[in-house]
């Protein structure tokens, strides 16, 4: 493709790739280690609510930061806290230091400390590729998260029978290092900055109208998390109820996975007219395929629905940050992304102890079928308010490709280190 023959993409596309490529090794390698200190599946829990409820409390302020500073720079810090942060873990293996608390410690610091990242990685991909093709950028870097991230745990086992989980730890140091360096070498124009410095305060009121001023784009960002937290801990909690047999579960799991990457990579290819409305039904369309899968009499059928859902997904992520790009201004880009990232978070903490629940109450076949249905409904009353608003702001741009939110400036890179801007509109 075009763009992985740019060298700035290629180099945030590979350096991406292998950051999350060691997030799902870590991952894995902090839930089997939370077991091993315990045997208790608490701790497991414990560890997986620490992963994620620092970013879901930090990532929208840290975001602010993203936009208010070189983007880049921030980028780069944060990986090589990171990495330094992981070694310290590494001499607490090493020296046998290693307990519960200090793992539920290092886990929830990383993602404190990690927090800025994705928000300034996303804002940083329209100063490197042009408006038209921010839907295949994001396509490609989804194929790269998604499928890095799948292969990271499928290591693990590999690296603990050759050395061990210490070394799995400081691999994943490693790609933090290399990740950094990969950002390092971007040659890319930060935007210019306009006005006087902002404070902290000033500068997230000022995000947060920035995105009640798009209402499609706060409509899109909304139905996505509500529908991440109706579905996200069926795919755990459910999923295992479901099949009840844990080389299937694997498997499944790994077929959703594959498809998800799968999904990414098409829509890379296939250019979407309507970013928001696509976003939007897109969970209708993954909802109608989770439906029957509580009803899924064979491993084979559940894995044919499970791939359906898969390549639905990626249909859920991609315009959604497309369109966030396009009609943000650049000022506030990275607060908007947080914003979500910070939803994501908060989904995936609540998501599984709402399948729990639901699944106690009703049974998992019901469970899952309650689930597809609501998804439904959510998509469809989402896509009902985003023509009401289409229909009273006739003359504002909508979100077909090519068009830039108000006071953005898109900088090309050149391969000199130069950068040429096209006024947005």
């Amino acid at each position: 493709m075009t763009l992985l023959m740019d060298r700035n993409f290629l180099l945030l596309f590979a350096g991406q790739g292998i950051s999350r490529f060691g997030d799902g090794m870590f991952t894995a390698t902090t839930a089997w280690l939370a077991w091993s200190l315990t045997h208790d599946p608490a701790a497991v829990a414990l560890v997986t609510v620490a992963a994620y409820a620092p970013a879901f409390l930090a990532t929208f302020v840290a975001a602010s930061y993203a936009d208010r500073y070189d983007r880049r720079r921030l980028m780069i810090l944060t990986d090589m806290l990171r990495a330094a942060l992981v070694a310290v873990a590494v001499a607490l293996f090493a020296f046998g230091s290693m307990n519960l608390t200090m793992l539920v410690a290092a886990t929830a610091l990383l993602a404190l400390v990690g927090a800025p990242f994705a928000p300034a990685r996303n804002a940083i991909v329209p100063q490197i590729v042009p408006p038209a093709l921010l839907q295949q950028a994001n396509g490609l870097l989804q194929v790269a998260f998604r499928a890095a991230f799948f292969v990271g745990p499928l290591v693990l086992a590999p690296v603990m029978a050759v050395a061990s989980l210490t070394a799995a730890v400081a691999l994943n140091g490693l790609t933090f290092l290399l990740s950094a360096a990969a950002v390092a070498a971007l040659r890319v124009r930060a935007p210019a900055r306009r006005g006087r410095p902002t404070g902290l305060r000033s500068d997230l009121a000022a995000g947060l109208r920035a995105v009640r001023s798009e209402p499609d784009v706060l409509l899109v960002i909304v139905t996505f998390v509500l529908a991440l937290t109706l579905t996200s801990g069926f795919l755990t909690v459910g999923l295992v109820a479901l099949v009840g047999q844990g080389g299937q579960y694997g498997l499944l799991l790994g077929i959703a996975g594959l498809a998800e990457v799968a999904g990414a990579l098409l829509l890379s290819r296939i250019p979407i007219r309507r970013f928001a409305l696509a976003a939007v039904l897109a969970w209708a369309l993954l909802g109608v395929f989770r439906l029957p899968l509580g009803l899924a009499t064979s491993p084979v059928i559940a894995a044919a629905l499970l791939a359906l859902t898969g390549l639905a997904s990626a249909l859920t992520d991609i315009p959604l940050i497309a369109l966030v790009q396009q009609r943000i201004p650049d000022s506030h880009l990275a607060k908007a992304l947080g914003l979500w990232e910070a939803g994501i978070a908060g989904a995936l903490a609540a998501s599984p102890f709402i399948a729990s629940t639901t699944i106690s109450l009703v049974g998992v076949r019901a469970a899952f079928m309650l689930s597809g249905a609501a998804l439904v409904a959510l998509a469809l009353v989402a896509s009902t308010i985003l023509a009401a608003t289409t229909a009273r702001q006739p003359n504002r741009p909508d979100s077909r490709m090519g068009v830039v939110g108000r006071g953005r400036r898109s900088f090309i890179a050149s391969p000199e280190g130069g950068g040429s801007s096209t006024p947005g509109t």
